[in-house]
Order: structure tokens, then sequence, then C-alpha cells
């Protein structure tokens, strides 16, 4: 009845049965919405466990648990054993964690990446970290995985709050803290794991362009402009191509938030 939970599955079961990991299809029509790193996983499930309902949940419940564990880490880390099992607690028992778990999206997962991509930040910039290149690895990394899992807001919310917190701290200027963070060699490796996709993609469904006179946006086909123009674009302006979803206003959308 979920079609959240029916796109999903089934979008991972048609990759596991065509062997086609790039191009995900819903009904034989390319489904270019979302990034594909959910349903590789949910695929990889189907590959051991076989189709059921129960394996194409694993990947989500997997995400929670560990989001559990390394905010617990990160507390403690930070804070003292105590703090961190508290933390730990309060994400497992959280009401929104469990609501958001229920359908089969990946935020879960990208709060999972976006949390291991700020306490390796912290760890690979602190001065008695006796590891700070492998910490930075695992940073850009995060930002990389986030990228194949929910798009550019992976990488735009942990680097809205890396710049706050530098600016705020009066270390954005800081060599280093750069020199710490292995920008070069990072920026390889976050490149390295989330480019090969999206290139592969643009390849297999490069752009078409049609200048009629009656031409909209639905004429500009491919996936380079669908998936960054008209997703990460056009729907944060509210003008994304087809009109086929409802917005909630302002007012709404954030005090729900504080809700």
């Amino acid at each position: 009845m979920d079609d959240v939970d029916a796109v999903q599955a089934q979008i991972a079961r048609n990759m596991v049965t065509s062997a086609d990991w790039v191009i995900a299809r819903l009904n034989g029509v390319p489904y270019l919405e979302k990034s594909p790193m959910i349903y590789w996983l949910i695929g990889i499930s189907y590959r051991i466990f076989g189709f059921h309902d129960w394996s194409a949940r694993i990947p989500v419940a997997l995400a929670a648990v560990l989001l559990a564990w390394i905010t617990f880490r990160y507390g403690r880390w930070a804070f003292g054993g105590k703090a961190g099992r508290y933390a730990g607690m309060v994400v497992a028992t959280c009401i929104g964690l469990f609501l958001f778990t229920r359908i089969q999206i990946p935020d879960v997962m990208l709060t999972l990446a976006i949390c291991a991509g700020f306490w390796s930040f912290q760890r690979a910039t602190d001065d008695e970290e006796s590891a700070p290149r492998r910490w930075a690895a695992l940073f850009w990394a995060s930002l990389g995985f986030g990228l194949l899992l929910k798009g550019l807001i992976a990488v735009v919310v942990p680097a809205g709050g890396i710049l706050v917190y530098l600016l705020v701290t009066r270390q954005l200027f800081a060599a280093p803290v750069w020199k710490r963070l292995h920008v070069f060699t990072g920026t390889l490796i976050c490149v390295g794991i989330a480019a090969p996709w999206h290139v592969i993609a643009t390849m297999r469904m490069p752009p078409i362009f049609n200048f009629t006179m009656h031409s909209g946006p639905g004429e500009y086909h491919g996936f380079f402009w669908f998936y960054f123009i008209n997703e990460h674009v056009l729907r944060f302006l509210n003008l994304r191509y087809p009109r086929d979803y409802n917005t909630v206003p302002r007012l709404a959308f954030w005090g729900l938030h504080f809700l």
C-alpha cells in the first residue's frame, strides 16, 4: 500500500534481475529522481537473502543501528562515557528516527554519513589526534558516499555546518586546519567514490535538445538535466517538472521542524 516502499524495493529488484546497476528503472521507465546507493544496498541484500519484504528493509535497519552506535562513539569521544551512552540512547529512542525508518527512504543513511562526516572532521582537525590523515580520509569518503545516497544535499549540509563552525572559531583561514584535512587527496577520494556513477549515467542517457516553438521543460531530456537541474535546483525553487508533488508552506515547514 505504501508507494515509497514499493518503488524502492521494486527498483532494487529490477537492478538485480536485469544486471543494470546504473540506471534505475520502474516498470521499464528510467527513474532518475534519486541517487542509487539505497537501491544497490537493497539489491545486495536481495542477492544474499532473496527477494523478501524483510530483506529489503535490512539496509535501512542496519543504518539506524549504526547511527545510534556512531552517535554513542561521538559523544563518548567528545564528552565522556556517560554522555556517549545518553547520546546513543537518545538517537535510538527518537520518534523521528522511528517514523523515518518505517518507510524505505535513505534519510537515515544520509544522517549517518553526515554524522560520520562531522565526527571525522573534528577528529582530523584536533591537535591531539594521532592519526589525522585517517580521519580526513573518512571525512571525504563520507561526503562521497553521501552524494550517492541523496545527492548534493549530502555535501551542502556538512560543508555549511563546518564553514559556520570555522567562522565562529576564527579558523576559516587557518592553514593548519586545511592542512590536516588533506584537501587535494581528500577531493580525489570523494570524486573517486561519487563520480563514476554520475559519469556513466550521463553517458548512458545523454541530453537531447528540442528547440521547437512549443517545447517546454519536458523537452530537455537526459540524465544530467533531470538529475542535477530538475531535481537539485528546480525542486527547491518549486519549479520542478513535472508538477507531480505537493509543497508545504514555509511557515508550516519550519514549524513542523520545531515541533
